[in-house]
């Protein structure tokens, strides 16, 4: 019987990702010491190193040693510090202990107590969690700790943020966001004053209220405090802010409730208020006039996407020129311009504003200023980004890109951070299909962003791996920048991190991995890269629960696999059975998916690996692809179906399918399947045509009820659906107890509605030739009679359909036929002649599908049929598979030649009572025989 291998496809990354951290693998603790070469020469450790001969790391200085450990992560540190005493104490030195950043890795008490010995003299701290917060502050016991930066703390409580004052009241700067504190109120504020006596920096997101009670506490039990930034809080007391005589620096962004005329005149009082950040707010053009009327000090008003302010500069362009020398900056104004201006006797270029080298050595506000506009600008522009407010386009175009570009450069670690996950999110338009904005994302490759993220996900530091290698997998969903990417180095940087024993770093490597590998001109240099093994090495390290570093990897190993040479790579480095391993065990859609999706593309090269084999080989292979038949996701069934549909063109595979359970899965999935996406019916349809290739599994599809799904299938108006239905009714009609159900189902109206009125010819051809197989006279018509009046309300008039049917495979025929071509050709012994109607009437798909022996039997049988239309339909079909140059030609040619066929052909072309398309089809059949026969001898 004949089926037809599914497309192989090619997707990316849908999700922009989280964070990525070190590349690198952890040195067990109490293993030696590493051993790579040992120094040549008399044995007093002078001479060159001998390469392939071994040295004694411990023999190093101490302070080549402590550069080492300084490059580490403190796992590493801690591992290569336990290798041997002497490194034991290098590794614990106060000076690799004063930063400490904890969000690479999980961290709970037992975590912060195994570090509570090198923590004395810690002084920087960065953590990621609530769960952190607690163990730091229960466990952790760093005293002398200056500043605290926190992340991902949503469920942070009053007690917690209580007990980290009260055990750190040496804290300086104090920074937890962007995720709102939602369950911080005012009374944790206030401890938080009471104990930090000496705080300078506070920086909180999202909470609910901060109180005149709180904020009055700020002001008298913190008099150094100089940066306040209480960012999208739900209510802030405006004029007790007015209190903290020692502020600088106040950001508001993002609040709404906020009474601006209280607050213009609250803070035009404070005497040292240097920069004020509006932004994201409903701040009137009236307070900000003001502020810059009555404030002494004051020198930036920063107020990017507010309403008000930018509907007051639409209509008044002059609104706030004459602002006494201070800046004003919007979206809509040149702020790189403006920002020159604070420069006036330095010749600045505008976009070097941000280059610290043009204020190190300025007045020391402006420095601390512009630190602080970074920092304030980094949060914007992220927040500015994640709600993508309508008429931003030219903004991010004109001037955003080449600012988020400033930002990467700049020398706070954080600032460098955010506008790199800023990038990632700004170009993405639609998280679920993947889509990036082409104009935005072009517009960072252009101004040379693309080696600037590349050279920050280079370097050793966790978080900015993370958010640079999540800016460029989302800037790879554009091919042209996918290139740059590529040409740049792109791909090595990937594998490597794919590498890491980090989850977060792989997370986002494979991401990358998986959008680069849409592009057929990448595949190759992934796979040369080592990028097949590190994919496939991920899988077997992550358990089944890390769904994010699981889908990316098998989505990127599926895009992999489309490819004939890398789908052979992928098999090499253990992907079969890391793939199956995944569709038997994981229970995330998402992975399970790309899973499927990644066997189904490893089974669409039969003619040219054994992978199809080697899937079907793999325990439990087939039997996870059928269950997954019946999940609850659609794309889970999409896949798996289509998995299935590539491996049933083995025949083993097929038998084992069908041993499965495959053939009620597959049913009773296209009977559910008929109201959903195309995609899924095509695979359902094509899944049933695989299996109907043998008698018993196309008998019992028949018996399961897979004709009326099929048949409706059939009425779709979409191409690939009522192509592929058609393949498999073809099939089934094989078998007389099938074309009995076809009929019965009212099949033959839908299947002479495809035969004359598809636009596939593939749809027509084979809609055809099941119509030829069910009245060629092998159908007992008497059973059919019987069976109808047992169930009358079908009412089926067999002779009627008979007539019908001929009477369109006729047409159908006709369709292909040119009179005074084809007049010519009967008359002429020329092979030109011939070869013209071959080319004119070949269907080109036709050569892709397969007949069996029994198959090409019965079509030979049909050109003895008495009725022309048979006959001709019968020349038509082995015209099409005998043609040279088919993928099945040669198979074909020895099957019609096994069975006697050049003898009936010639019958058939010199038959009186055969049309002329006949003759000349059955002409150029024996043409197409002689030429295999020519092939062979040769």
């Amino acid at each position: 019987m004949t089926t037809r291998r599914v497309r192989r496809r090619t997707c990316r990354d849908k999700g922009k990702g989280k964070e990525v951290v070190e590349e690198g693998r952890a040195v067990e603790a109490g293993s030696s010491p590493p051993r790579d070469w040992v120094p040549a020469g008399d044995g007093d450790g002078g001479g060159e190193a001998v390469a392939g001969e071994a040295v004694d790391w411990t023999l190093l200085p101490d302070d080549t040693v402590l550069q080492l450990f300084g490059r580490l992560s403190y796992r590493d540190r801690a591992s290569l510090g336990a290798t041997c005493q002497t490194w034991r104490g290098l590794g614990s030195s106060p000076c690799l202990w004063s930063t400490l950043d904890l969000r690479a890795h999980r961290c709970d008490a037992e975590v912060a107590s195994s570090l509570a010995s090198r923590c004395g003299g810690l002084q920087r701290l960065r953590l990621r969690g609530h769960e952190a917060a607690v163990a730091v502050a229960s466990a952790l016991g760093a005293r002398d700790l200056r500043e605290v930066v926190a992340e991902g703390c949503r469920g942070l409580t009053d007690a917690t943020l209580a007990v980290l004052a009260a055990r750190h009241e040496a804290l300086e700067s104090l920074q937890i966001g962007p995720d709102p504190l939602e369950r911080i109120s005012s009374d944790a504020l206030r401890h938080v004053a009471l104990c930090c006596s000496r705080l300078r920096r506070l920086h909180l997101s999202g909470l609910r209220e901060a109180d005149s009670d709180a904020i009055g506490a700020l002001a008298r039990y913190c008099p150094l405090l100089e940066d306040v930034a209480l960012l999208d809080c739900g209510t802030v007391d405006e004029a007790a802010l007015g209190d903290i005589h020692s502020l600088r620096f106040l950001s508001i962004a993002g609040c709404y409730n906020v009474k601006w005329a209280t607050a213009s005149a609250s803070w035009a009082q404070l005497p040292l208020l240097v920069a004020v950040d509006v932004s994201r707010t409903d701040v009137s053009p009236n307070a900000v006039a003001r502020l810059i009327s009555h404030s002494k000090t004051l020198e930036l008003i920063c107020a990017l996407n507010c309403k008000f302010v930018e509907e007051e500069q639409a209509h008044s362009p002059t609104a706030f020129s004459n602002s006494k020398g201070k800046l004003v900056l919007t979206i809509t104004c040149p702020i790189f311009k403006s920002l020159a201006s604070l420069f006036p006797a330095e010749a600045v270029e505008e976009h070097g504003v941000f280059n610290e080298c043009n204020w190190r050595n300025k007045r020391k506000i402006l420095g601390v200023m512009m630190n602080w506009l970074e920092w304030i600008l980094s949060q914007s522009l992220l927040r500015i980004a994640e709600c993508n407010p309508y008429g931003m386009d030219d903004f991010w175009l004109q001037q955003g890109t080449s600012m988020l570009l400033s930002l990467v450069k700049s020398s706070q670690e954080d600032v460098q951070e955010r506008a790199a996950t800023t990038i990632a999110t700004f170009v993405v338009i639609d998280d679920e299909t993947a889509n990036v904005d082409a104009a935005r994302s072009e517009a960072v490759m252009r101004d040379g962003g693309i080696p600037l993220l590349l050279d920050l996900a280079r370097c050793s530091r966790v978080s900015a791996q993370s958010e640079a290698a999540k800016a460029i997998a989302n800037l790879s969903v554009n091919a042209k920048v996918a290139k740059v990417v590529a040409d740049e180095g792109g791909i090595a940087i990937f594998t490597n991190l794919a590498k890491s024993t980090n989850r977060l770093v792989a997370e986002e490597a494979a991401g990358g991995l998986w959008n680069l590998s849409v592009g057929e001109e990448h595949k190759a240099a992934i796979a040369a890269a080592g990028g097949i093994k590190a994919l496939v090495d991920l899988i077997f390290r992550w358990p089944a629960g890390t769904d994010g570093v699981l889908e990316r990897a098998a989505g990127a190993l599926a895009n992999l696999a489309a490819d004939d040479k890398c789908s052979l790579e992928v098999a090499k480095a253990g992907g079969v059975h890391a793939l199956v391993t995944l569709a038997r065990s994981c229970k995330l859609e998402g992975v399970l998916e790309q899973a499927a999706r990644a066997l189904a593309n490893l089974a669409a090269h039969g003619d040219n690996n054994n992978n199809n084999a080697a899937v079907g080989q793999e325990a439990g292979a087939l039997e996870a692809l059928v269950q997954l038949t019946c999940s609850q996701n659609e794309g889970v069934r999409q896949e798996a179906a289509g998995a299935l549909w590539n491996l049933s063109f083995d025949d083993r595979n097929r038998e084992a399918i069908a041993a499965a359970g495959g053939v009620e899965a597959l049913v009773s999935l296209a009977q559910q399947c008929l109201n959903a996406s195309e995609g899924l019916q095509e695979r359902a349809a094509g899944a049933l045509w695989g299996l109907s290739v043998s008698e018993s599994n196309s008998i019992a599809i028949g018996q399961e009820g897979g004709v009326a799904p099929l048949l409706t299938m059939a009425q779709s108006e979409v191409e690939d659906v009522h192509e592929t239905a058609a393949g498999a009714l073809w099939n089934l009609a094989f078998y007389s107890s099938n074309a009995h159900r076809i009929v019965e189902e009212g099949g033959v109206p839908i299947l002479v509605h495809l035969c004359s009125s598809s636009g596939s010819k593939m749809a027509r051809f084979m809609s055809a030739l099941a119509l030829a197989y069910m009245f060629d006279g092998r159908m007992d018509e008497a059973a059919i009679v019987g069976t109808s009046s047992e169930g009358s309300s079908k009412g089926v008039n067999v002779e009627g359909a008979r007539r019908m049917a001929l009477k369109h495979i006729e047409i159908f025929v006709l369709t292909f036929s040119d009179p005074q071509v084809f007049s010519m050709a009967a008359a002429s012994s020329a092979p030109a002649a011939l070869s013209q109607v071959a080319e004119a009437v070949f269907i080109q798909e036709a050569g892709h599908l397969r007949c069996s022996g029994a198959e090409i039997g019965r079509f030979i049988a049909m050109l003895r049929n008495p009725t022309p239309v048979l006959r001709a339909c019968a020349a038509f079909a082995l015209l099409q598979f005998s043609i040279p140059g088919g993928r099945h030609a040669t198979h074909h040619a020895d099957l019609l030649q096994n069975v006697g066929a050049a003898r009936v052909l010639r019958a058939a072309a010199a038959a009186t009572s055969a049309s002329i398309e006949a003759k000349v089809f059955a002409r150029i059949v024996l043409r197409n025989l002689e030429h295999h026969q020519a092939g062979t001898s040769t």
